[in-house]
């Protein structure tokens, strides 16, 4: 008996014995499951990261009024989705997450220059609208508007030594024809944004007259006359000069300086004063107006 006892103990350990590299095998192939689990996991969460990102912050906004929008920089075109209760600094910064561009260099225009501190649903921003922007990296803003603020500073200091633009004789032929009967309201001591029709009524140096169209899709000044419509990039335009007129400081004359020197600039005459610092704005950026 003793000795079957000790058989039978003997061959219970033998198999035991070789059970137990099979639990062990049987525990790696878990753990390697479970590595190669993890790691797919790890693959998938990294590979749902990526379009989280070009998302835009889509899944943090759930549950928010959406609206849809076109950002058009540099001749290319971004669809976008924002909360429509986002503000313009909000929206700035979903600009540089698709551009790279930083919210301090972007000029943002959506019937106007946008304003950071009001909402899109203030401004009335609307599916499929489309939002221009204008922005360049500190290199090429230095490399760029260097030659332009020269330019600015010069003719400022020209313009100090000069008496009132509006007594000059060049001037007065125009504005001694009096006030167009078809210019446009104005208001003074007001600011307002552009609005959605061209400025018109308005006199040019010849004393003809003359519309102001702001394309901002296509970044564009469009100086129209009845001969002819004359397509001008913004980007072109060296400085703004604006005077009121004296005796009806609610209208500005304004030139456009087209060229390097003031014998480019465009004359427009009986501007109404509320669109002085808007047309300023959009065509040089507030960063460049003096």
């Amino acid at each position: 008996m003793a000795a079957q006892d000790g058989s039978e103990v003997v061959g219970m350990e033998a198999e035991v014995t070789q059970k137990v590299p099979e639990v062990v095998c049987e525990a790696a192939g878990q753990e390697d499951a479970a590595g190669t689990e993890q790691a797919s996991l790890t693959d998938g969460e990294s590979t749902s990261a990526q379009p989280a990102a070009v998302s835009n912050g889509e899944e943090s906004d759930e549950g928010k009024e959406m609206v849809e929008v076109k950002i058009i920089w540099n001749k290319n075109k971004y669809d976008l989705k924002i909360p429509l209760d986002g503000t313009g600094a909000k929206l700035k910064e979903k600009i540089h997450t698709l551009t790279g561009l930083p919210p301090a260099m972007q000029k943002v225009m959506y019937k106007g220059l946008l304003p950071e501190d009001k909402t899109l649903r203030e401004i009335k921003v609307t599916n499929g609208a489309k939002i221009m922007v204008v922005g360049s990296t500190i290199n090429d803003v230095l490399a760029v508007n260097t030659p332009k603020e020269v330019i600015q500073q010069e003719v400022k200091a020209e313009e100090n030594k000069k008496e009132p633009l509006c007594r000059q004789k060049q001037h007065r032929k125009v504005l001694d024809k009096g006030k167009p009967d078809d210019v446009m309201p104005s208001i003074k001591g007001a600011k307002e944004r552009l609005p959605t029709v061209p400025l018109s009524g308005m006199y040019n140096k010849s004393g003809g007259k003359v519309r102001l169209t702001f394309k901002l899709e296509q970044d564009q000044l469009w100086i129209g006359t009845k001969e002819r419509t004359e397509k001008i990039p913004m980007g072109s335009i060296k400085n703004v000069v604006t005077e009121p007129i004296e005796g009806h400081e609610d209208y500005h004359m304004m030139a456009f300086q087209l060229g390097p020197t003031e014998a480019s600039q465009y004359w427009v005459y009986w501007v109404p004063a509320q669109f002085v610092d808007a047309i300023k704005d959009t065509v040089l950026g507030k960063w460049q107006y003096f």
